[in-house]
């Protein structure tokens, strides 16, 4: 695995591949291991590069120099990038997918496909005026916030993390989580605190995304808890190049349960938009 510095915090990704640079952004709590089957796939025809974001899997955590913002991880993504000018498909998956709007509304003219995963873009809840349902959605993620924020504050790490991952997999999710990986994921409370204030006081006005005009998939879980499934089709609606797709029988972590139709689907998108004629064999 590569590191770079960064602002005095070592960054960690992965590089594989030759081609057309593919950039995968990974969900909260997560890591770019997330992508390593889709990687695979692409690698025969294109450069893959999958960073961990602050906090997460070999990368150092956010080093405290101003407030968190979107715009401070979009820069990390930024940074891990291969030099040269070519265009870049850019992937992201719920928080990763946040992270990849505020990339893709930054550097419009950087991109040349985009595949956004149920991106957790809280504050297009938040900015939707008097909708009542929208202002329910809202009120039932900062919920989830603020029990994150006072776990932070009090030390109870697992109970939030516990919280986190039945909200975004069902109930029960946790206690069917094996006893390692739920210790490894408390630890990264304080991160997914951050994470939360990131998306939510987000700045970008909906408007901003009509900029954002190149080929872009929006995918989404038929099972996905109400607010990422509205902010998908806010999302697609938003952008002038979208399209929504719904993955039947699937929930917010759908990269992972259904990673051959979202791998296949991804693929495809990408493909299709590909100057490169040396192109991997689709799924």
């Amino acid at each position: 695995m590569a590191t770079i510095d960064l602002n005095g915090a070592r960054v960690a990704y992965t590089e594989t591949g030759s081609g057309e640079t593919v950039l995968l952004l990974h969900a909260t709590a997560s890591s770019g291991a997330q992508w390593r089957a889709l990687a695979q796939m692409l690698a025969s025809g294109c450069r893959v590069v999958a960073p961990d974001l602050y906090g997460y899997g070999e990368s150092d955590s956010w080093p405290g120099n101003g407030p968190f913002t979107l715009a401070a991880e979009a820069a990390l993504a930024d940074a891990v990038m291969p030099t040269g000018n070519g265009l870049i498909h850019l992937v992201g998956h719920s928080y990763g997918g946040a992270v990849a709007l505020r990339f893709a509304t930054q550097y419009p003219e950087r991109l040349r496909s985009l595949v956004l995963i149920e991106p957790v873009a809280f504050h297009l809840l938040r900015d939707e005026g008097p909708d009542p349902t929208n202002r329910q959605l809202f009120g039932e993620v900062m919920e989830i916030a603020a029990l994150v924020s006072r776990a932070v504050s009090t030390g109870d790490y697992r109970s939030a993390m516990a919280h986190f991952v039945d909200y975004w997999n069902g109930e029960g999710a946790w206690m069917r989580t094996k006893p390692e990986l739920q210790a490894s994921l408390a630890r990264r409370t304080p991160k997914l605190a951050l994470d939360f204030w990131a998306t939510i006081m987000e700045s970008t006005p909906r408007l901003a995304y009509r900029r954002i005009a190149v080929p872009t998939l929006v995918l989404r879980g038929g099972r996905s808890p109400r607010p990422t499934r509205c902010i998908a089709e806010l999302v697609a609606e938003s952008l002038p190049a979208a399209r929504l797709q719904t993955i039947d029988g699937a929930s917010h972590m759908l990269p992972l349960t259904h990673k051959e139709a979202v791998n296949a689907a991804v693929a495809k998108h990408l493909l299709g938009h590909m100057a490169d004629r040396h192109r991997p064999a689709a799924a």
